[in-house]
């Protein structure tokens, strides 16, 4: 099977899957609660959420004063450093409190003016409006293109999307509209427009003061987005991060009961319609179980990305009638085409508030996992414990739960002529999808009894090779069988440079990454060779070279009984940049280092013997400090080759 044909399965079975049921609203509550928790979670907000909110410090740089409203140029912190600007759109005359809307920013220039027909008329219909930037394209200039354009695959190990940001961003708009005495707290609503229509849905997903949302070309499904390879135009705030592998569909079931309406326009080369109507469909099931169906809305038109008259309206009244049901209006009309000028609407005036985080925000935002300090086994044996919960159920939960026949067949046996050394061509199945290759050479003096191996894991692009002489596997004792098994993106299965910015994106959004897959097709591996006659099961150990020595580490801290690791030019850290096209190291996994990083795995490996071949870098000095303090039966060894390796102690 191919890489991209095996994800598109994946999201149509995730997009597939049905909603839960329930009988109740408090049942629907208890579910939301404990789902919601864990979305705050995947946006990395549940830090932020469990403790004291900082200031605002809301600052008004001008204000605008118009015949029916106002408008405040304003900016406030929503953490301490990161700024957001914003302008707030105040009716005249509020004699009582009034709704309030956040309105959240598409991925066009000068954001709030772009927009600000939408705040302007919100505010002609009697609600007080903050239209806040994004971190992308607005005053200040940050980055949401991160895995699309800038190699920064390592944000997928640190757990961090734009879509945080955005969403917290949005989360303490709502608490400067709460602190309005011109705003009723308890009728706040959310629009805005394709990443704005995103960021909607998240932020009504997350915090239940949004009591209406209405995404407007911002709506989709995983089957369509990989299917239709959408996904390649999207930018990573488009979805939060997806440890736990969540269909779309099952993200947007949070906002239920509360009013929402989904806007989408026919035409979007962004959003296909039948994805859209999918949603709606399988929403409106979720919403009729309690009786809600009458709350959730669909308004499709003709045309491209975008609003349209017809669009803008609907979202008009959709507001109108739910949050301000008793208020007599007529047909609404749509937006009057005032258009301010950009330099007015300007919150710094090009003047950036000192210390600005917003451009740095992705590397602080996600506090990264601190260098811990083991002092004895004890300690090591209940970190690695812990550790290893945490990935499987953040960095892992797309392992297959259930552990079917990993189904070995020999495709081919023969002794070599020069060697005289047995080779057996086998083939494996670590799911159902796949079907993965692999080599076992043993020698005939071993063949009476069970003998030690070395599983060498091939790299992506390595050439086929006779494994007796394989570089890695240079001046190997002969007492040991050699093994090689080939990961899906390896051998057979590989995939062109040309596909490896889109397969890593797509896997991730899916729950899951090349790595991590690696990871799961290596921890089979090992059962299937462990099934040869001619292996001593509890001599195990895995040779990894480059990217592979991220698979072999996390594959050797899952499976205990791994005896050992041998390593060559190993990754020092996966908190770092790739290539902006998708190659290079493909070392990422969801959520790790929140937890870890390699050198701690490889030291967390105690007492397994680790075997470096030729230099290794200086954050590995840690994992041999953890050796040395921890010392016997755990060993180091720094080598040329295999053949200065004692091995295995008996």
């Amino acid at each position: 099977m191919h890489m991209r044909e095996y994800l598109v399965q994946v999201a149509e079975q995730m997009t597939s899957r049905p909603l839960p049921e329930f009988t109740t609203e408090s049942e629907l509550q208890i579910w939301r609660k404990e789902k919601q928790r864990q979305f705050h979670r995947m946006l990395g907000i549940d830090q932020y959420l469990q403790q004291e909110r900082s200031p605002l410090n809301i600052k008004v740089t001008g204000t605008l004063k118009r015949d029916t409203y106002r408008v405040d140029k304003l900016y406030y912190e929503s953490l301490p450093g990161l700024y957001v600007a914003g302008n707030l759109y105040v009716p005249n005359n509020i004699v009582r409190s009034v709704p309030g809307i956040i309105y959240v920013c598409g991925h066009a220039k000068n954001q709030k003016t772009h927009y600000q027909e939408h705040a302007r008329k919100f505010a002609q219909l009697g609600f007080v409006t903050l239209i806040i930037d994004t971190i992308q394209n607005g005053e200040v200039l940050g980055e949401h293109y991160g895995t699309n354009n800038h190699g920064c695959f390592h944000w997928i190990s640190r757990g961090y999307s734009p879509a945080g940001v955005e969403v917290w961003n949005a989360i303490r708009g709502l608490d400067l509209l709460s602190e309005l005495k011109e705003v009723d707290e308890t009728r706040l609503g959310m629009t805005g427009i394709s990443g704005g229509g995103a960021t909607s849905w998240w932020t009504a997903c997350a915090d239940d003061r949004v009591k209406i949302v209405a995404p407007s070309c911002g709506t989709g499904t995983l089957a369509s987005h990989l299917s239709e390879r959408t996904i390649d135009d999207h930018c990573d705030c488009m979805i939060p991060t997806n440890p736990y592998g969540w269909s779309m569909i099952e993200m947007y079931a949070l906002i239920a009961p509360r009013p929402c309406l989904i806007v989408s326009a026919s035409a979007d080369k962004l959003f296909k319609s039948d994805s859209i109507h999918l949603v709606y469909e399988k929403l409106k099931l979720f919403y009729q179980q309690v009786g809600a169906e009458d709350k959730l809305g669909l308004m499709m038109f003709y045309g491209p990305h975008s609003y349209n008259s017809d669009s803008r309206k609907e979202i008009f009244h959709f507001f109108m009638s739910h949050l301000m049901p008793t208020t007599i209006h007529n047909e609404l009309s749509d937006v009057d085409g005032f258009k301010e000028k950009n330099e007015d609407l300007l919150v710094y005036n090009g003047i950036n508030p000192p210390n600005d985080e917003s451009t740095t925000v992705q590397d602080w935002f996600i506090p990264l996992t601190k260098t811990y300090m083991i002092r004895n086994q004890r300690e090591l044996n209940f970190e690695r414990d812990e550790l290893v919960k945490k990935l499987y159920t953040e960095s892992f939960s797309a392992f297959t739960q259930d552990h079917e026949v990993v189904d070995v067949r020999i495709e081919q046996s023969y002794i070599d002529k020069e060697t005289y050394w047995s080779t057996h061509k086998f083939s494996f199945s670590p799911d159902s999808y796949w079907r993965l290759n692999g080599e076992l050479l043993c020698p005939l003096t071993v063949s009476s009894s069970p003998a030690p191996v070395v599983i060498a894991l091939r790299e992506a692009g390595a050439a086929r090779g006779i494994l007796k002489s394989y570089p890695l596997l240079e001046g190997l004792d002969d007492k040991w069988v050699r093994t090689r098994i080939d990961p899906r993106g390896t051998g057979d299965t590989s995939w062109g440079p040309e596909l490896s910015l889109h397969l890593r994106r797509a896997s991730n959004w899916t729950g899951r990454t090349i790595a991590s897959m690696r990871v799961w097709d290596v921890l089979r591996g090992v059962q299937a060779v462990r099934s040869f006659r001619e292996i001593d099961p509890k001599r195990v150990v895995l040779a990894a070279k480059g990217e592979m020595v991220a698979v072999a580490l996390y594959a050797a801290l899952l499976d205990d009984q791994i005896a050992g690791v041998i390593i060559q030019n190993p990754p020092a850290t996966q908190n770092a940049l790739s290539e902006p096209n998708g190659t290079g190291p493909a070392i990422e996994i969801i959520h790790s280092l929140r937890y870890t990083d390699l050198p701690q795995v490889a030291g967390l490996l105690w007492p397994k013997p680790l075997v470096f071949i030729g230099q290794r870098p200086e954050t590995y000095r840690w994992t041999e400090q953890l050796y040395r303090r921890i010392g016997h039966p755990g060993g180091i060894w720094h080598v040329k080759s295999l053949a200065e390796w004692p091995g295995l102690v008996e």
